[in-house]
């Protein structure tokens, strides 16, 4: 009774009254909830999350199924064996299209739910208060009451009243509108609509900068979310371009086979002299034998267990189409710091004017207390902080940046540990980091006064300052000749590796913090320098000789310093020792045209010092040159790079949430490898779906040419095979070797070979050569040659009648009986033959593929019921087989296989010549 209370009182509670009256209707404190009253109240009002409306209409779905091009071809084979009186090979078409939109929708549906999934992958978080303690807990938890704490990068994921502090926020998924609008607890409206209340924050938008704490008053469909918009599905699913391009060939193959029928019959009727009746079968059988029927929904499920297994390995991947553009990058864009390095930072080196000392050498450390200098160093960076250690949370773990982390446990270390609750108690005023400026800074009241306390980069924050401290607590000009002196230090640190901050503070003798950054960040008084140490994580070498021998280009973009980018960048194995380094400042002041003609001309190059802006500049300008670019980036400025690359990598650990979802592909671990991993399932991937493809399509000519001879013999030569047999031929045997190829291993040299340019088609006149000119044609000879040698071995004529109650009526039925079962032999050979474009099959292993082999089995089971059983016999018009027969066609796909093997021999002997003649690196970089 007292929830439903709690439910009705929060429907009916004004968000814009005054923050005593709504925290008393909430019945809820400045600190929060305690964690039980907030789990009651889970149960009352529901878990925060928006209700589905209805989702994807299944049946509209299945009805596309029987209207894409290919069923559509279909149709017109039924409406003409209908017309003619078929009335047999009428249903069956029917049942044939029945079947495989059956097929297609189950397939489809299974995809979209393995692309849904991934959303518990990426669980959205936020940051309460309970217990008085910042827990971060999942976004669907939160209840009315609760305290949220919102910084920078962070989805607001309910409807909050500020109550403290100030931020921007992004509006855009309410409103529309693209400015981010400044939200405050100062400020207070009334009487105004709720989205234009100044001290109100909304569900679905984003804070782009400031910090603050806001009062949760709705969540769920309560929400402004909830109310004014409709549902749509968490993880959208998009039509690839790969499909795209599938579908078009299959609009050709229609149109192609309706023309080649509506070509062919009159000629069937008119020259070959063949009865209507007889022409009409030809033409059913062609338009029959033209049609792919497994080819989209085997795409679909490709891309989809593609996805899955990218998730097994670390990279959530959020679209399907993401899955072959992953196999063309040939440009991986990377930040430095937590991707190619491990981001388990520890500060190794201090520097003040006292000298060097390492935080490894316990003395050093002990002497702080000594060194005026230190131990301020010391109090700003355990105050210039945000980060909480694993003391300070209930849950025992660390939380905030590494870096903040770092300098947290080095103040620590020398002498100047510090709670969050007395660093907050002190606090007046912050601004937080800009990667622009590269700084931070806090006033906080110490030592009875209010002080400025700056952390950032040492370009940044070396020319804001005007003193320098001593180690006996004095303070000097920081003369020219002392600047340079600094910066040698801040060389000779960066050029180990270090990553370099520079300290400094300012006592304020104003009586109210400083309104401005600006006004805070001025005449500032240098302390010192903190090294930090980030190894490189130990498998980004081997992963970048990957890129290397795979044609793919590493390009560095970071805003670390040039020479710490520098050394990480040689340890990681990228570039040479005359590798080109552009700082910030450069890129700024460069021209378009000198940035196309730097990317032109150096293959690896490192950006340092780079805002998240320039990333976006770098993007555009290797997309303007042609090339597929993998770009990386975890904060909010960095979501404009990672739309605009073709595929945008986000940090799962340590990037905000705005990355995340600007992101193609989320990496769980934030390693670099994981990317070139990620590349190489791509390449893997997209090498199946052709695979695949060109095994259904290697099938159309031995279907169409039993009819072709049938048209062209002119009644002289009876049907090959009957159009029962090709559809049980279509629907029976043809769909579980395709899906099996769709899981075929990496060949040998996957990762040596070039990217795939942008504008390659996965379907090219080399594979429509390979399947219906090479390998079509050996199948439709061998399987032909099974059938006459059956037929003449009977005492066959042409124009010998072999219809019921001839003579030759039964050697004919299993004449065309050893068509089909010739057809599924050289099927066999075919699908042995496309486990591989390259390599040989002996180097991939023959049974590698245990799923090929079920299938086969699987077809060897289905063909010898539809020849041997009494029911299917008289259903196809087959009949039983002698072993002399069955022998014949043993070696079929042997034949078939061993052709293509030779084919492949003979290209693997010429391109291993090729090279000889040209310059070897053309083997590996493609321009």
């Amino acid at each position: 009774m007292q929830g439903e209370q709690s439910v009705q009182a929060a429907a009916a509670l004004d968000p814009e009254e005054r923050v005593e009256l709504l925290l008393r209707d909430l019945r809820s404190t400045r600190t929060g909830l305690t964690a039980r009253e907030a789990a009651r109240r889970l149960v009352h009002y529901g878990p925060n999350m928006l209700r589905r409306r209805g989702g994807r209409r299944w049946p509209g779905e299945l009805a596309r199924q029987f209207t894409h091009p290919l069923a559509l071809l279909l149709w017109a084979a039924a409406l003409l064996a209908w017309w003619a009186g078929i009335i047999a090979v009428a249903l069956a078409v029917v049942v044939v299209i029945v079947v495989n939109a059956a097929f297609a929708f189950v397939q489809e549906m299974q995809a979209e739910r393995a692309v849904e999934a991934l959303a518990a992958y990426l669980p959205e978080r936020a940051k309460v208060l309970r217990d008085g303690q910042e827990l971060v807990v999942d976004a669907v938890d939160l209840v009315p009451g609760d305290v949220l704490v919102v910084e920078e990068g962070d989805r607001i994921s309910a409807d909050a009243r500020l109550i403290t502090g100030g931020v921007e926020v992004d509006l855009s998924a309410l409103t529309g509108e693209s400015m981010p609008a400044y939200r405050s607890a100062e400020l207070t409206d009334v009487h105004v609509p709720l989205l234009q209340a100044r001290d109100l924050v909304f569900s679905g938008t984003v804070c782009t900068e400031g910090e603050g704490r806001a009062l949760v008053f709705a969540t769920g469909m309560h929400t402004e979310l909830g109310r004014i918009a409709a549902l749509s599905e968490r993880v959208e699913r998009e039509v690839s371009p790969l499909e795209s391009q599938v579908r078009r060939v299959a609009w050709l193959i229609a149109l192609i086979a309706m023309v080649t029928g509506l070509a062919f019959l009159p000629i069937a009727v008119y020259g070959a002299k063949l009865p209507f009746h007889d022409a009409v079968v030809f033409a059913v059988g062609l338009l029959v034998g033209n049609v792919p029927e497994g080819l989209l929904p085997v795409i679909t499920l490709a891309l989809a267990l593609g996805v899955r297994e990218l998730v097994r390995r670390g990279a959530v991947v959020k679209r399907l189409s993401a899955v072959e553009t992953l196999g063309s990058a040939d440009v991986i864009c990377t930040d430095k710091t937590g991707t190619l390095t491990e981001n388990r930072m520890h500060v190794a080196i201090v520097w003040t004017t006292a000298g060097l000392h390492h935080l490894a050498d316990a003395d050093s450390a002990a002497g702080s207390a000594d060194n005026a200098a230190l131990a301020a160093l010391a109090a700003v960076m355990a105050r210039c902080n945000n980060a909480r250690s694993p003391t300070d949370n209930p849950d025992g773990t660390a939380t905030g940046d590494p870096t903040e982390l770092a300098l947290l446990e080095a103040a620590g270390r020398l002498g100047h540990a510090m709670s969050p609750a007395d660093r907050e108690r002190g606090r007046l005023r912050q601004f937080h980091f800009d990667p622009v400026l590269k700084l931070m800074s806090t006033v906080d009241e110490r030592d009875h006064g209010m002080w400025t306390h700056t952390k950032g980069a040492p370009e940044a924050v070396i020319p804001l300052c005007s003193r320098i401290q001593q180690g006996d607590a004095s303070t000097l000009p920081l003369t020219e000749d002392a600047r340079r002196q600094v910066g040698e230090q801040v060389d000779a640190l960066a050029r180990q590796g270090l990553r370099v901050l520079a300290i400094a503070q300012r006592r304020m003798d104003a009586a109210t913090p400083p309104a401005s950054r600006a006004e805070a960040e001025q005449d500032l008084t240098l302390i010192g320098l903190a090294a930090m140490a980030d190894p490189p994580r130990p498998e980004v070498a081997e992963a970048v000789a990957h890129c290397h021998h795979a044609g793919i280009r590493v390009i560095v973009v970071t805003g670390d310093h040039a020479l710490t980018a520098a050394a990480i960048a040689r340890q990681a194995g990228i570039g040479s020792p005359h590798l080109r380094v552009v700082n910030g400042d450069e890129l700024d002041r460069m021209p378009e045209d000198e940035l196309d003609r730097l990317l032109r001309h150096h293959r690896e190059l490192i950006f340092a010092r780079c805002s998240p802006e320039a990333k976006l500049r770098i993007a555009d300008a290797l997309r303007a040159e042609g090339h597929v670019v993998a770009m990386t980036g975890d904060g909010v400025n960095d979501a404009p790079a990672l739309r605009r690359a073709d595929i945008g990598v986000a940090m799962g650990r340590s990037g905000t949430d705005v990355a995340r979802e600007a992101a193609t592909m989320v990496l769980t671990d934030d390693n670099f490898a994981t990317i070139v991993t990620a590349v190489e399932a791509g390449r893997r991937i997209y090498d199946n779906i052709r695979k695949f493809i060109y095994y259904i399509f290697a099938h159309t000519t031995p279907e169409v040419t039993p009819f072709l001879v049938f048209a062209l013999g002119g009644g002289a030569i009876p049907l090959p095979l009957t159009v029962m047999q090709l559809l049980a031929f279509d629907v029976g045997t043809e769909t579980l070797p395709a899906l099996a190829l769709g899981r075929e291993r990496a060949e040998p040299g996957l990762m040596d070979r070039p990217p795939r340019p942008r504008s390659e088609g996965v379907i090219r006149g080399s594979m429509l050569l390979r399947a219906w000119l090479f390998l079509g044609v050996i199948c439709a000879v061998l399987q032909m040659a099974g059938f006459f040698t059956v037929l003449v071995h009977a005492g066959w004529h042409p124009g010998d009648p072999t219809g019921p109650g001839t003579p030759l009526h039964h050697a004919y039925q299993q004449a065309t009986t050893m068509t089909f079962l010739g057809m599924i032999a050289g099927q066999i050979g075919t699908a042995f033959a496309a486990r591989t474009d390259h390599a040989s099959l002996r180097s991939i292993g023959v049974f590698t593929n245990p799923l090929l082999l079920w299938g086969i089995g699987f077809e060897l089971a289905l063909a010898a019921l539809f020849i041997y059983a009494p029911p299917f016999q008289h259903l196809l018009g087959t009949a039983a087989l002698t072993p002399a027969m069955v022998a014949l066609v043993v070696p079929f796909p042997f034949v078939v296989w061993g052709a293509d093997e030779l084919r492949r021999w003979l290209l693997r002997l010429r391109r291993a010549r090729g090279p000889a003649k040209a310059n070897p690196g053309e083997a590996v970089v493609r321009r």
